[in-house]
């Protein structure tokens, strides 16, 4: 019998299916933004670092990558993402429960990440969820620990997927540059209410030249 705390959802532009709990974080416009634009080739290793329930895991699973890795600090989180795993008959992939921070793993191609977007030095949006809190707000993971780790994780020339705040892009390039990670493509998205952009789309490679793209923006229909 499902659970009452749990939906059966799908990924909006796949047919891929996966549960959510409904006291956890969702996934929502980014997480199928960032889902469709990172790029993984048959037979990579990829990493999310902060998966949730799974569901950036089961969008590169499309590209049928040898190895998949997702790192939570919630054993929740990291027990729904299995149980997605599995519903999806995908058995290449490990789980850890831990801080991203404290985990040690031999290098990958891809690393991909939604991550907190607000610091912790922002009081707006504050939630009494843990789960909410920790997903909105730089507890476990600030800009700079997310691009540091990012980078620790990544093989020479592998590839960094993340999405953000757009008002936040001058952070981000900095601290990309700080850990080696040389931005490539950046893709601003806007909604169709509004006049400055709300979110944008990054990928990176460790130890790469410069030379950056800034890719068509992306038009948020309401």
């Amino acid at each position: 019998m499902k659970s009452t705390n749990k939906t059966w959802d799908y990924l909006p532009n796949t047919d891929i299916h996966l549960y959510q709990r409904k006291d956890m974080f969702r996934m929502n416009t980014d997480t199928a933004l960032l889902g469709n634009f990172m790029k993984v080739k048959k037979g990579e290793s990829v990493v999310d670092m902060g998966c949730n329930n799974g569901a950036l895991l089961l969008y590169a699973s499309r590209f049928e990558p040898n190895k998949m890795i997702g790192i939570d600090v919630f054993e929740e989180a990291c027990e729904l993402a299995c149980e997605n795993m599995i519903q999806n008959h995908l058995s290449n992939v490990e789980i850890i429960v831990s801080d991203v921070k404290d985990v040690v793993i031999s290098k990958v191609d891809v690393v991909v990440c939604n991550p907190p977007y607000f610091d912790t030095s922002n009081v707006h949006n504050r939630n009494e969820n843990k789960y909410l809190e920790v997903a909105r707000h730089e507890k476990y993971m600030t800009l700079h620990q997310c691009c540091y780790s990012a980078s620790r994780f990544l093989k020479d020339k592998g590839r960094f997927y993340l999405v953000h705040r757009a008002s936040r892009i001058t952070e981000i390039l900095i601290e990309c540059s700080k850990c080696n990670l040389e931005v490539k493509a950046l893709q601003f998205v806007y909604d169709e209410n509004k006049k400055e952009a709300i979110t944008v789309l990054i990928e990176a490679v460790k130890n790469e030249k410069p030379n950056s793209k800034i890719l068509p923006p992306i038009v948020l229909k309401r």
